[in-house]
């Protein structure tokens, strides 16, 4: 087996999504005792500036360099490969990669690729009004031959309600709205739903057909690492019947 990596997890965008993250990695990680887990750094910054409010032209205060400090911070703690549980914030992608040399895993490629493995045709994007704006799950789908179906105005503004009102404010109730969107996109013709903002993630129905897009990232970490998964559904997990190595997953940068 390959030495186990340390991961680093650029967090914070926002601070629940990067808790639920991290205990998602721990508890899908086969361990018998505490050394077998994953030696894991976390920042988690919430002065980061809105990555949605900036590709949406709300400010002119760009997050990249306050992401690409932590990123630099991780690698120089000894991090030997990066994951970010924030979807909106691959916008900045190259930026984060460019500022450091260690692998950053890449949350939109790796979500698009396996719901190309688990054989969808037509998936719904769920996410911030920044990610749909930058069309980044259409471009990764697009690539694999999978068609996709992004919300209408009425739904995308549900959407943002759950991700901000709900779930980023702490109050509860989020799921019942969550329910309402996922039925409004299904009508559309969606074979499957992506969850592709980690808020959303906290407010799921857990639905078979729902691509979260925190437990592919936690999946790709644990395996990038050396690590070994467990606990994944059962639909999840054949996705990956033919085993995915460890540089398969970093390919995904």
């Amino acid at each position: 087996m390959s030495k186990k990596k340390t991961l680093g997890i650029l967090g914070g965008m926002g601070p629940v999504a990067t808790v639920y993250f991290y205990k998602l990695i721990t508890e899908h990680t086969v361990a018998a005792r505490d050394s077998d887990h994953l030696n894991i750094l976390i920042t988690s910054r919430a002065d980061i500036p809105d990555r949605t409010d900036f590709i949406m032209g709300r400010t002119n205060v760009s997050p990249a360099p306050f992401m690409c400090r932590d990123a630099v911070a991780l690698e120089n703690m000894g991090a030997d490969v990066i994951a970010v549980p924030c979807n909106t914030a691959h916008y900045f992608h190259d930026d984060i990669t460019a500022a450091v040399s260690i692998p950053v895993l890449n949350i939109v490629s790796i979500t698009a690729d396996h719901v190309k493995r688990r054989g969808f045709t037509r998936a719904g994007i769920l996410a911030t009004e920044g990610t749909i704006r930058i069309g980044a799950y259409k471009r990764e789908l697009q690539k694999l031959g999978v068609g996709c179906v992004e919300p209408d105005e009425k739904t995308q503004a549900k959407v943002t309600e759950i991700i901000y009102d709900y779930v980023k404010a702490g109050r509860p109730g989020g799921d019942a709205l969550f329910k309402r969107v996922a039925r409004e996109m299904y009508e559309r013709g969606c074979d499957c739903l992506i969850l592709g903002c980690t808020e959303l993630s906290l407010v799921s129905d857990g639905d078979e057909n729902t691509i979260d897009s925190l437990e592919t990232l936690a999946y790709a970490s644990i395996t990038a690492c050396g690590g070994e998964s467990c606990g994944f559904s059962d639909a999840f997990s054949k996705a990956y019947e033919t085993n995915i190595s460890q540089d398969a997953v970093i390919h995904h940068i």
